[in-house]
Parts: C-alpha cells; sequence; structure tokens
C-alpha cells in the first residue's frame, strides 16, 4: 500500500495509506487532510483539489494533461509543479509521494 505524504501551508505533514488505483485527491479526502476541498468529487471541473508535486516526484506523477492545465488556471499561485490531486492516479510508484497544499484554495 503505497504511502502519500500531505504538506499544509503551516508545514505540519500527514502521511497516510493510500489503495493503489485511487486518486491522491481521494486519498486526501478519506484521511480528512486539510487544503484539499474537492467541490467537483475528482472531475477536473474545479481547482480545489490543487496541490504543489515535490520536485523529485514530477517525472513519476507526470505532466498534468490539456483539461487540467486550463482547469489550473483558476487556481490559487498556480506553480510549475501544480498539479489537480484528482488527476493523479496512486500506484505503487508512487509510494513515498510528497505534494503541499497551497494557502487557500480557489
Amino acid at each position: 500500500m503505497p504511502k502519500i505524504t500531505f504538506i499544509d501551508f503551516s508545514g505540519t505533514a500527514r502521511t497516510v495509506d493510500a489503495d493503489n488505483g485511487s486518486t491522491v485527491m481521494e486519498t486526501a479526502i478519506r484521511n480528512n487532510i486539510p487544503g484539499i476541498e474537492a467541490e467537483c468529487g475528482g472531475a477536473c471541473a474545479c481547482a480545489t483539489c490543487h496541490v504543489y508535486v515535490e520536485e523529485a516526484w514530477r517525472a513519476k506523477t507526470g505532466e498534468p494533461s490539456p483539461m487540467e492545465e486550463d482547469m489550473l488556471d483558476f487556481g490559487y499561485d498556480v506553480r510549475p509543479n501544480s498539479r489537480l490531486s484528482c488527476q493523479i492516479k496512486v500506484s505503487d510508484a508512487l509510494d513515498g509521494l510528497v505534494v503541499r497544499t497551497p494557502e487557500k484554495q480557489a
């Protein structure tokens, strides 16, 4: 079972177990991670599950799709390592993934 570490804006880290095949957003919601609102429920129709992927993990999580990039335009403080957590599928390859949540969601 892969582990994902979520670090909030204040620097508090929470490491949780994730299910293969789920998304990083679903993992956050199941574990009551603060800073992930997920208003659209994972349909890539908002930017309220915005995270920053740590540099060491960017290649493994991949680049955002054109649709995801369009939604990130609505995000708060979007950076080159920004992703929507609903678009990152959990697999064993992501065991140890570290993401940070922004100060606020859009």
